[in-house]
């Protein structure tokens, strides 16, 4: 039997988010996909709804938002978003807005890839940024929460980053070193990152729940 139920995606034209938008298009689980962003993605799906609206104005869409799981791949750097400010406004304000107006409108699942190093008391102002935005969805009624929190991304990105690009590469090398404890250091593909984020809405369990990059990889068990 098919589930009629709605997704929604913020982020499709991004690392993690085009590989998650074909995912849930041909999921028996969803009869209709709503895509959320500044523009919009160039793909035609009779279950493909796009919204292109400006996230500064989300609560003027609120009524746009409607869906049972919501799936956001939010996400900058400082160099690509020029300021802190900027930073603050796509990995935080942006992320917990629609986490609140989501779960206003009755959502039941929130999916959210943060980061490794994610903490709010952190001295590093990116994993500080990602913890604060994670303490804050925390507080939203959802009835399940799930943080992915990966380490470096594999995968091709529209636009180029040198210092992540540098990154991979040396953990590439590294990676048959990264054993026991260090395994969440392991890069990990943008496709896995979406699988598993699809596979953490269709357990269809409850709770808020998180996921190293590791764990990302393996495909196993949540921790709270």
């Amino acid at each position: 039997m098919k589930l009629q139920k709605t997704a929604l995606i913020a982020g499709a034209s991004g690392l993690i988010g085009s590989q998650l938008l074909p995912l849930l298009l041909a999921s028996d689980r969803y009869a209709k996909v709503i895509a959320v962003g500044r523009r919009p993605v160039p793909m035609v799906h009779p279950k493909l709804e796009q919204r292109v609206l400006d996230m500064d104005q989300l609560e003027q869409h609120r009524l746009s938002l409607i869906a049972d799981d919501v799936f956001c791949c939010l996400g900058t750097t400082m160099r690509q978003a020029g300021s802190k400010e900027a930073f603050y406004k796509v990995d935080y304000l942006y992320v917990v807005k629609l986490a609140a107006l989501t779960a206003a409108n009755f959502a039941a699942q929130f999916m959210v890839v943060s980061s490794m190093g994610a903490d709010a008391g952190s001295r590093m102002y990116y994993n500080r940024v990602k913890g604060e935005m994670e303490q804050a969805v925390r507080q939203t009624p959802f009835r399940a929460i799930h943080f992915f929190r990966p380490s470096l991304l594999l995968g091709e990105r529209t636009e180029k980053r040198a210092g992540e690009q540098a990154g991979t590469v040396l953990l590439r090398v590294l990676n048959p070193l990264l054993v026991g404890p260090l395994r969440k250091y392991r890069p990990v593909a943008a496709a896995t990152v979406a699988r598993a984020m699809l596979r953490a809405a269709e357990d269809d369990g409850g709770g808020i729940r998180v996921q190293l990059s590791d764990e990302i990889a393996a495909g196993s068990g949540w921790r709270k």
